[in-house]
């Protein structure tokens, strides 16, 4: 949905900023305890958005995607599918690159690391690719008119069960797919709800203090588990208790969202959440290098303080990368996708409606 079909809504962006925020939290607090060995404030943090990180970030990328299902397939393929691969294969090149030539020296593990990424997602890049996948799948049920309940019902039953195959894609599809669904599905009902807590804010707020308190119990129940690269929450073998968990702790983001777009205090983080897919493709570098050199200069530093030092580099970075790119017009390509990676004939295409370039967001 473009600006000028709709305007954007605050209150979705500041949800999209909490959630990336959250999400790089998390690589930025493993990062720091797996080379320190340690574990510090921000895991407790982490511990209590775990539920919730990554349902709420997939539930805000399906709640705009009824504006584009019905179009035709060359031209719904081209925006939700071939637009998320571009930028997928683009960063994973120049990650694994980084990293695994310039860092590691490894020439052969580049080239394997390279083969592999095709099928199996790399590092943090997953999401990317798993938004492509999630596309077509969501295509596919409304071309056949499978009703929404039973897609929804069959989605949460596959998210519910224990499934774990040897094929990551597989997994993040049988994890996150039903909140991808849910927010295309019940986009009308997620926009109703949003007004409503508009109009209450009051009650929006008791009911926020309420979730905090009840998720924080069930997060922190006996058999919560902390270490330095992980962290199990206390309800985590429960059927069903760590689903109920996100759909709630999405919602909770959303009301949380709302109330905050009713401040200018917070335009920074609307900011944020509008470009979160560039944060998202791009943080992993400053934030390795940063935690190299943080950790090397302060080696006593406290786990808790470097983790919150590095999430703010990390997060920052991208933003004033895509700064920079947008006053000098120097290398817009690693944001927006150029006219010879569209589909021909789609808008946008060389061979198609001239278009300006699309942005990742």
């Amino acid at each position: 949905m473009t600006a000028a079909q709709k305007p954007r809504l605050d209150w979705v962006d500041i949800a999209k900023g909490l959630s990336i925020i959250l999400v790089v939290m998390m690589h930025s607090t493993y990062g720091v305890g797996n080379d320190t060995g340690e574990t510090g404030f921000m895991h407790y943090v982490l511990a209590f958005a775990t539920p919730f990180r990554m349902p709420e970030f997939f539930l805000i990328s399906g709640l705009f995607l009824g504006a584009v299902i019905a179009r035709p397939w060359r031209h719904f393929a081209d925006r939700r599918i071939v637009h998320y691969l571009y930028f997928y294969v683009l960063w994973a090149v120049i990650i694994i690159l980084f990293k695994h030539l310039m860092i590691d020296r490894d020439p052969s593990g580049t080239l394997a690391t390279l083969g592999t990424a095709v099928y199996d997602p790399y590092s943090v890049l997953w999401f990317i690719y798993a938004l492509a996948v999630f596309g077509l799948i969501a295509k596919l049920l409304w071309q056949f008119k499978v009703p929404h309940w039973a897609a929804l019902a069959a989605a949460a039953a596959v998210s519910i069960a224990p499934v774990e195959t040897p094929v990551a894609i597989l997994n993040y599809t049988a994890h996150y797919f039903v909140f991808f669904y849910l927010g295309y599905a019940g986009a009308p009902g997620i926009m109703r709800f949003a007004e409503e807590i508009g109009k209450r804010p009051a009650i929006a707020l008791a009911g926020l203090v309420f979730w905090a308190i009840a998720n924080a119990a069930l997060v922190f129940a006996p058999g919560h588990v902390f270490a330095p690269g992980f962290v199990t929450i206390g309800v985590a073998d429960v059927p069903g208790a760590t689903f109920a968990l996100a759909v709630a702790g999405a919602l909770a983001v959303c009301t949380t969202a709302v109330l905050l777009a009713k401040t200018p205090r917070f335009a920074w983080l609307r900011w944020v959440g509008a470009n979160s897919i560039v944060i998202y493709l791009s943080f992993v570098i400053p934030m390795g290098v940063f935690r190299t050199i943080l950790l090397r200069v302060m080696p006593n530093i406290d786990a808790g303080i470097a983790s919150l030092a590095v999430l703010f580099v990390a997060v920052a970075s991208p933003l004033v990368l895509y700064w920079i790119i947008g006053r000098t017009g120097f290398g817009k390509f690693l944001f927006e996708r150029p006219a010879w990676a569209h589909i021909p004939g789609a808008p946008g295409s060389r061979w198609g409606t001239p278009a300006r370039p699309q942005p990742a967001q």
